[in-house]
């Protein structure tokens, strides 16, 4: 027996890489994922970035809670998840104290494509996704219509892996990781060695380990 399901049902405590805590009851799993409700939203967790998890009895999100899980053959997946997310309104967490919203347009290799209203489109590897909440039915991000919503496709072709993606924005301007470090915005010179090279605003080059890089928007795609 798995030990996640001596859990299913139950209050659960989960420290997620990035010094991250989140509380709920732990309502599904799977090979690569967690699933829990706290009270007010589904949190899908991929399990890379689990640290800990262990029960809390002095917390109730659901009062009364009990869950069996019925589907015994549970082919549950983070892939799977993505996949079935696409074009549905999400709220999810990368890095720092920000979260996103908006909806996923593709999924390839080790990225996937997400559209946001702020940050226009946004190419993110699968390692660096730290959680992911589906919106409530009809609810929009920042109440906006679903036609203001409309994603604007990209001119850059999809590779299959985020290194081929960077290799094609050589030449472009670039942010990564939304921007909160000048030094992470620029020219994107050339991608060699797993590196980056990208010249800064004082037109000095500072070189990123593209396995670090988040996330990746551009004003030119």
């Amino acid at each position: 027996m798995n030990y996640l399901d001596t859990m299913l049902g139950k209050t659960v405590k989960l420290e997620i890489s990035g010094n991250i805590e989140r509380v709920g009851v732990l309502i599904d799993f799977g090979q690569d994922v967690v699933v829990i409700y706290d009270g007010l939203n589904y949190v899908y967790i991929p399990s890379v970035h689990l640290q800990n998890i262990r029960l809390v009895s002095n917390v109730s999100v659901i009062s009364g809670s009990a869950f069996e899980r019925t589907d015994v053959e549970n082919d549950l997946s983070y892939r799977k998840i993505l996949n079935e997310s696409k074009g549905m309104f999400v709220k999810i967490y990368v890095s720092g104290n920000q979260a996103i919203h908006g909806y996923i347009t593709n999924v390839l290799t080790d990225y996937f494509v997400f559209f946001s209203p702020v940050h226009k489109t946004l190419w993110i590897p699968l390692f660096h996704l730290k959680w992911l909440i589906p919106y409530p039915e009809n609810q929009t991000p920042y109440t906006l219509s679903k036609d203001t919503l409309a994603v604007t496709p990209s001119a850059l072709k999809m590779p299959r892996t985020f290194e081929e993606l960077l290799k094609k924005m050589e030449g472009k301007m670039v942010v990564f990781d939304l921007g909160n470090n000048p030094e992470k915005v620029g020219l994107l010179k050339s991608i060699q060695n797993h590196m980056a090279e990208l010249i800064t605003a004082d037109q000095k080059p500072r070189y990123w380990n593209i396995r670090h890089i988040k996330m990746v928007n551009s004003p030119n795609l």
